[in-house]
Formats: structure tokens, C-alpha cells, sequence
């Protein structure tokens, strides 16, 4: 009874120190911080975009040899089409991040080239496209991205049907699809939209080999062979899955 009328005098007088001196000192609960963004890892990407080729074309005859439009005449054409593709980033440093790509496209491009020797024309698609290179970006904030890409590229193009240009009537004669390759150059920016997920925007230019095509018949008979030499710029929006985003960053800014 003693000790216990001590211990309330103590209380009062000096607040509980004297209690809770033997009891362990603890600092305010916080719940703990989310797991750093980290831009190191594989991914994958799908989306669509829109495009548009232009060509250099000149036409010769084939017998002769004799040009039959002998400056160049830009063609041109343009679509929608999707895409789908994979990478590895690695975030080098506060600020850096390096990575490799690889993007497959399809779609259909339409355009239209001639055969200036016997007024033909035709409509062509660019019917599919891969690339394979690297990119370049700079962290504007921990979750957005710009970049720079660039690398190797290769199309495909379909067969040409040809038509009589004044009469719209159709001909025996075609020039045959074919694949060519070429560079790319592009730049953009991905940003994280949800833990995981984000979304990437970018232009891209890629300039591809001259090709020369024979306008012939299917037994053969030839008039003109025509060159035909692509550039083609696309404008594209993927959603990015990021398989680890959770890892050390190097500085808060």
C-alpha cells in the first residue's frame, strides 16, 4: 500500500516520468515507402500508328535501255497499320537509360507507281515491316522517358496489278513483291501510367534500297523495268508491360 501511494504521488508530481523512464522510446508509425521505380529490364509493347512512304521512281526500257522518264517522280502513299514488339532497358545512372528493340509491323500503306512507257499504273501496299536497333533516353522525372532509336530495318511490298491510266481498264502486266532494307531513325517518350504499365509515343523515319522492278506478263513479256526507292515516316503509340520495375534508383529529384 505504501509503495503504491509513492507511485501516485510521483505521478502527479512529475507527469509519469518517473515510470516511463524503463519503458522503451518509439517514434511515430509511417508506413513504409513504396518500392523504387527502376527502368532496368525486359518488356513488351503492342499498339498502332499511322504512316506514309514516298518513292523516287524512274522508268527505262528494258530492250533498250534508253530512259522513258529519266528525272525522278516522287509517288507516295499512306495508312494505318499495328505493331508489336519486345526490349531491354538498363538504367545506367540517375538520369540514363540504354536499351536494345525489336518491333514487327502490318498494315497496308497504298499508294500508287507507274509505267511511264505505256501509261500503266498500279496501286502498291507496303504490306509489313521489321526493325531491330537500339535507344538512347534521358529521365526528365524518375517515370518519364524520352529517347532517341535507331537501327536496321526491312520491308515488305506487294505485287503491282497494272491498270491502263486513261481508262482504269486492267492489264496482263504486274511487277512482282519485294522485300528491301534500309536505317531507321526515330525519337519519342514513354511514361508510367499504372505500376508496370506504360505509355510510349514515337516518330520514326526509315529510308530503304532502291529496287527495280520489271513490268511483265506472267508468260514473260516485259515493257519497262521501273526503280522504286521508299522512305517511310510512321507515327505510333504502344502500351508497354514492364516485367521488374522495382529495384535501386540512383537519386530522388
Amino acid at each position: 500500500m505504501k509503495k503504491f501511494l509513492l507511485g501516485t504521488i510521483a505521478f502527479i508530481l512529475f507527469g509519469g516520468s518517473a515510470l516511463a523512464a524503463d519503458l522503451p522510446v518509439r517514434g511515430p508509425a509511417y508506413p513504409p515507402p513504396p518500392p523504387a521505380y527502376s527502368w532496368t529490364g525486359f518488356y513488351i509493347a503492342a499498339g498502332g500508328g499511322y504512316g506514309m512512304w514516298t518513292a523516287d521512281t524512274t522508268t527505262v526500257n528494258r530492250v533498250t535501255g534508253v530512259c522513258v522518264l529519266c528525272v525522278n517522280q516522287t509517288q507516295g502513299g499512306k495508312g494505318w497499320f499495328g505493331t508489336v514488339g519486345a526490349g531491354f532497358d538498363f538504367q545506367v545512372s540517375e538520369r540514363i537509360v540504354l536499351g536494345v528493340l525489336a518491333d514487327y509491323d502490318f498494315g497496308n500503306l497504298k499508294g500508287t507507281i507507274q509505267d511511264q512507257g505505256v501509261f500503266f499504273a498500279g496501286e502498291i501496299k507496303q504490306k509489313s515491316a521489321w526493325a531491330i536497333g537500339g535507344r538512347a533516353g534521358w529521365l526528365v522525372t524518375p517515370h518519364l522517358l524520352s529517347f532517341f532509336t535507331a537501327g536496321y530495318t526491312q520491308a515488305r511490298f506487294s505485287d503491282l496489278p497494272m491498270v491502263v491510266t486513261f481508262a482504269g481498264t486492267p492489264t496482263p502486266f504486274s511487277t512482282p513483291a519485294f522485300t528491301t532494307s534500309g536505317y531507321f531513325l526515330g525519337g519519342g517518350v514513354e511514361y508510367e501510367v499504372f505500376r508496370g504499365w506504360n505509355w510510349k509515343n514515337e516518330y520514326r523515319l526509315a529510308s530503304y534500297d532502291s529496287r527495280t522492278l520489271r513490268d511483265c506478263t506472267a508468260t514473260a513479256v516485259c515493257f519497262d523495268s521501273i526503280t522504286f526507292e521508299p522512305t517511310v515516316q510512321t507515327i505510333r503509340s504502344e502500351l508497354v508491360y514492364r516485367f521488374n520495375t522495382a529495384g535501386p534508383v540512383y537519386a530522388k529529384y
